[in-house]
C-alpha cells in the first residue's frame, strides 16, 4: 500500500517514520513527519543541520514548554542515519559512537511521560547497505507503570519500506500505535514522493515533513523539508 493512502485515511497518526529502498534498489529512503493538536506542538518547524534536522519554535514568544517537542529527529552517524520522534536520537548516537548497539541505547529509554496518552517513542536506524531497524517503546498498561520495547529488523528490498507512527488515530486519550510496522511502497522520484506524502497529511494537524534519498554506492543524499509554518 502507498504511504499516502495510509495517511489520507488517518486524521491523526501523530509522528511517523518510514524507512526503505527506492524501486531501483539503489537508494535508501527516510521519511519523518510531525503533527500536532496543541499550540506548542503546532508552533514548530524543521530546520536543516549539518548532520540532519532539528525542530524549532516558529514563534519563540509563544513557546510554553520545550520538553518533548524540541529535539533533533534526524542525525547521521558515519553513513548511517538515525530517525526518531524525540531526544532518544542523541541517546542512540552516543551509544553507537561508543561501539554499543541501538538496542542497548533504547533499553535505557521508555515512552514519553505525558499520561494519559503515554506517547510511544518510535525510532529508526538506516544502514549504509539499505537494511534498517525500527523500534517502538510503548506503555504496558493504561497507568503507564511499565514499558514494552519492540524491535524490528528488515533486510532492505527494492520498492519496499516500513512505516511506524505514534497513534492509531485521533482520540482522548490518544490510542497508541498497535502491532508491527506497516509495509509501504517507496516512490522512485524524491520530489513526487515527498509531495504526495505532504499532501496526504491532514491539513489541520500536519506541521512538518522530512524526506531523504541516499545513494547506497556513493552516500550522496538529497532531501526535502516541508513546513506548514513559513
Amino acid at each position: 500500500m502507498k504511504l499516502s493512502e495510509l495517511l489520507s485515511n488517518n486524521e491523526y497518526p501523530g509522528r511517523g517514520i518510514a524507512l526503505g529502498l527506492t524501486p531501483d534498489g539503489k537508494r535508501s529512503a527516510a521519511v519523518y513527519f510531525i503533527m500536532g493538536r496543541s499550540v506548542d506542538s503546532r508552533n514548530r518547524v524543521f530546520l536543516p543541520e549539518p548532520d540532519g534536522i532539528r525542530t524549532e519554535a516558529f514563534d519563540p514568544s509563544r513557546l510554553e514548554d520545550p520538553s518533548l517537542i524540541i529535539y533533533h529527529p534526524v542525525r547521521q552517524v558515519g553513513r548511517g542515519l538515525i530517525v526518531t520522534n524525540g531526544d532518544q536520537t542523541d541517546t542512540v548516537r552516543d551509544f553507537l559512537e561508543r561501539g554499543e548497539t541501538w538496542e542497548q541505547a533504547l533499553r535505557t529509554r521508555e515512552f514519553e511521560p505525558d499520561g494519559p496518552n503515554w506517547t510511544p517513542r518510535i525510532s529508526g536506524l538506516l544502514s549504509p547497505d539499505g537494511s534498517y531497524k525500527l523500534s517502538i517503546l510503548r506503555a504496558a498498561d493504561a497507568a503507564g507503570t511499565a514499558c514494552r520495547r519492540n524491535f524490528f529488523e528488515y533486510p532492505g528490498q527494492a520498492g519496499l519500506g516500513h512505516f511506524i507512527h505514534t497513534y492509531e488515530t485521533n482520540g482522548n486519550p490518544l490510542p497508541t500505535f498497535s502491532g508491527e510496522p506497516r509495509p509501504v511502497e517507496i516512490g522512485s522520484d524524491l520530489d513526487a514522493f515527498a509531495e504526495e506524502i505532504w499532501n496526504s497529511l491532514n491539513p489541520e494537524n500536519k506541521i512538518s515533513l522530512f524526506v531523504r534519498f541516499t545513494d547506497l554506492e556513493t552516500g550522496e543524499a538529497r532531501q526535502r523539508i516541508f513546513n506548514k509554518n513559513q
